[in-house]
């Protein structure tokens, strides 16, 4: 099968997990939804195309490892919406003014939020789409390649440092392909460990010291919930080649 190769290379990443009361932590392996949503975007897709997003990812099927581990930042952000320029209606990309709805404490007050990232890593992963349908796997590279809007790994801050489309190629599966790859590294010659760590579909296989764990990363895009489980494999993944 043909399987795209993405390089995640960012000064800052965040794969959304669970947010409790104001912290907004992050997973340590991107899930289906935020992939379906970053080539959503280079699509050009939107949320209101519910049905393209949720067969792109029923068909979505990904491996992901660390090269660089990354090292956790948490970003303590905070907005004073008592301030009259914030308590009236703002204009908007879309050509139409919006102001915030909800009760009082969400229009107005300091509003004190605890953002959490990965900093300062690159992740490989390598993707394809199983079954028949649009868009194939060409449409897919070439969006990554010319996206119809700018792409971000997780938040809108998080602005990748080099191109997401690293290369192509035929394997058996997307576990394959992902061991096939050379390892990315910051230090010159070969990386001093040849294993890294990773995830990938459990239906591949346990490897070495790997072991399942449930994951929630499917999304409802209609009414934008989350909508189910799987099981994904996660441990450690010895390489075939580093560099």
């Amino acid at each position: 099968m043909e399987i795209l190769i993405l390089r995640f290379d960012a000064p800052l990443m965040s794969f959304g997990g669970v947010m409790v009361d104001q912290h907004g932590p992050t997973e340590r392996f991107p899930g289906l939804s935020m992939l379906t949503g970053l080539l959503g975007n280079a699509l050009g897709l939107a949320h209101v195309d519910a049905e393209a997003l949720a067969a792109l990812q029923n068909r979505l099927e990904y491996a992901a490892r660390w090269d660089v581990s990354p090292v956790p930042l948490v970003d303590y952000q905070t907005v004073d919406l008592n301030q009259e320029k914030m308590r009236n209606p703002g204009w908007t990309t879309r050509g139409r003014p919006e102001h915030r709805t909800g009760g009082l404490a969400a229009k107005f007050g300091t509003h004190e939020r605890d953002r959490h990232y990965w900093a300062n890593g690159v992740m490989t992963i390598a993707l394809t789409l199983l079954g028949e349908g649009a868009p194939g796997i060409g449409v897919l590279a070439e969006a990554l390649r010319q996206p119809a809007r700018p792409l971000f790994l997780g938040r809108k801050t998080c602005l990748p440092a080099t191109p997401i489309l690293l290369d192509s190629l035929e394997a058996p599966d997307v576990l394959a392909a992902l061991r096939r790859i050379p390892r990315a590294s910051r230090l010159s010659g070969p990386a001093p460990d040849p294993g890294v760590e990773a995830c990938w579909p459990a239906h591949l296989g346990l490897q070495g010291q790997a072991h399942e764990v449930v994951v929630y990363d499917r999304r409802d895009w209609r009414n934008q919930t989350v909508a189910g489980r799987r099981l994904q494999a996660q441990g450690r993944l010895i390489l075939e080649a580093s560099s």
